[in-house]
C-alpha cells in the first residue's frame, strides 16, 4: 500500500485539535499569570507527539518532523494570542478581538520583547522533545 494512502487523516485532526488546545491552555495560563509560561511549550510538544501516535501515525521523521511544525505552530499561536491578550486588556478588548487586528511586525516586536533568554531555551528544548518524543 503507498505510504500517502496508509497515513490516517484521523491522526492529522487530532494534531490539529491538540495544537488549538495545547495554545488555548497556554494563552490562558499566561494571561491568568501574567507571565510567557514558555515551559509549556515542552508540554505542546508531547501532546504532539501523543496526538500522532494515538491518531496511528507511522513512526519514524516524517512523524518527528510533523510533530515539530506542531509544535512550532503552538509556538506562534501562543506568542500571538498572549501578546493580542496584553494588547487587548489595555484598550478593552477580548484578546480574540485584538488578536484579529494585531499586525505581524507588531506581534514580533511584542513577542521578541516579553520573550527572555530562558523563555528561548525552553522553546528550543520543546523542539528536540517533540523531534524525539515523535519519532
Amino acid at each position: 500500500m503507498p505510504a500517502h494512502l496508509s497515513t490516517p487523516r484521523f491522526a492529522y485532526v487530532l494534531l490539529a485539535l491538540g495544537t488549538a488546545g495545547s495554545a488555548a491552555v497556554w494563552i490562558l495560563l499566561a494571561l491568568s499569570l501574567d507571565r510567557q509560561c514558555s515551559w509549556m511549550a515542552v508540554f505542546a510538544a508531547l501532546d504532539a507527539a501523543l496526538m500522532l501516535r494515538l491518531g496511528g501515525y507511522r513512526p519514524g521523521w516524517p512523524r518527528a518532523l510533523l510533530g515539530v511544525v506542531a509544535t512550532v505552530v503552538t509556538i506562534v499561536l501562543a506568542n500571538w494570542g498572549i501578546a493580542a491578550g496584553q494588547m487587548g486588556s489595555g484598550m478593552g478588548m477580548l484578546p480574540w478581538e485584538s488578536a484579529l487586528k494585531l499586525g505581524g511586525s507588531h506581534a514580533m516586536l511584542l513577542t521578541q520583547l516579553a520573550n527572555q533568554p530562558v523563555d528561548l531555551a525552553w522553546l528550543w528544548l520543546s523542539l528536540a522533545v517533540a523531534a524525539f518524543a515523535a519519532r
